[in-house]
């Protein structure tokens, strides 16, 4: 189902998000296995801590949970799911607000520095609304993408979509949404085809800047990510 936009939201957007510096970066779990001779307890927690995998969700102030507690925005949301159901994953929010494609590319180098699992990539958005060449983001996501897998090759990968509004022109909105179908393709990535479905344009779910989600905004945005996501952290309940 395709979301009808309040262009109202979409202008206010474009004067919004770009301005917002919050960043809200939790530390990456240890996975490095550490155990005491003779004790096992020790050892198995140890084992159990070895196994913990490591999503790291990637992106811009939606991410961040701009005007949120962390506790309150959707990567957390994840992570109370993935504990409900006793999966070995650890969350790892490295959202920074007004993130553009290139400040991501220029800052995942320091995010590889310790192993990634899952990666969720939520980045792009700042650009359209600048009105950055679509190639240039395409090039920047794609140079993400093939970062993450040099440095972990059994990674897999999300990418969160975005739509822009036919304000920016007819020929750019298209352009712009093919960046991500495109990566879907040529990345072989999962897809979540726009991740503020449900809430970009609702006033009861965003906050009083007509931008940012609410608390129960944030909801749908976990739910949206969780759709494409489950598939593969579910892997883990069937082995």
């Amino acid at each position: 189902m395709r979301l009808k936009y309040n262009w109202i939201w979409l202008v206010l957007l474009s004067a919004t998000i770009l301005g917002c510096s919050q960043a809200d970066t939790t530390e990456r779990i240890d996975t490095g296995q550490e155990t005491q001779a003779g004790t096992t307890e020790n050892g198995k927690a140890a084992n159990k801590k070895a196994e913990t995998k490591v999503i790291l969700f990637f992106g811009n102030s939606l991410t961040a949970g701009y005007g949120l507690e962390p506790s309150q925005a959707f990567p957390a949301l994840i992570q109370e799911r993935l504990d409900s159901l006793g999966l070995p994953y650890k969350v790892v929010n490295a959202g920074v607000s007004g993130e553009t494609s290139a400040g991501g590319k220029s800052r995942i180098d320091w995010l590889l520095k310790k192993p990634v699992d899952v990666f969720v990539l939520e980045l792009g958005a700042n650009d359209g609304l600048r009105g950055i060449d679509p190639e240039s983001t395409y090039k920047n996501l794609k140079t993400i993408i093939e970062k993450v897998r040099a440095k972990n090759p059994e990674v897999e990968i999300v990418l969160a979509g975005m739509q822009l509004p036919p304000s920016m022109g007819q020929k750019y909105t298209r352009e712009f949404g093919e960046v991500y179908t495109r990566l879907e393709k040529d990345e072989n990535v999962i897809l979540i085809p726009f991740l503020l479905e449900g809430v970009g344009g609702n006033p009861e779910l965003n906050q009083a800047d007509g931008i940012h989600p609410t608390i129960e905004g944030q909801k749908i945005l976990a739910a949206n990510v969780w759709e494409a996501l489950e598939q593969v952290v579910m892997q883990e309940k069937e082995l």
